[in-house]
């Protein structure tokens, strides 16, 4: 069994910590502002982002986040494979999720990270 490293949450904005482990952009579009060698990270996995329909669904209204977080996790499920380098990167060492929410509660990157901790 291999060992189980631990997924962090970093706004994509903050300046990167020495112990993150593998970085991984976890939006659909790249975040505003910012250039490619300025966000520092390892993969960009868009394709496991929220879907554009309920990203813009969405917009970050909290008042529709229960509704969001069971959408989210429906596409997360039918869309398993993608998780694959996530989980490849969990096996080597630590993983931080890179989102550009100001929210980091109600936030896609929170979601996956506890789909893929209850997951495991």
């Amino acid at each position: 069994m291999s060992p189980r490293h631990s997924i962090r949450l970093r706004r994509v904005y903050d300046e990167p910590a020495a112990d993150e482990g593998t970085r991984i952009l976890v939006e659909r579009l790249w975040p505003r502002g910012l250039k490619k060698e300025d966000v520092a990270a390892d993969l960009w996995l868009k394709e496991i982002a929220p879907s554009a329909e309920l990203r813009k669904w969405y917009a970050h209204d909290v008042s529709k986040w229960k509704e969001f977080s069971r959408r989210y996790r429906a596409e997360l499920e039918a869309n398993d494979d993608a998780l694959e380098p996530i989980r490849a990167a969990l096996k080597k060492g630590p993983v931080t999720f890179l989102f550009a929410a100001r929210d980091a509660e109600h936030s896609s990157a929170a979601l996956l990270k506890e789909y893929l901790e209850k997951s495991r």
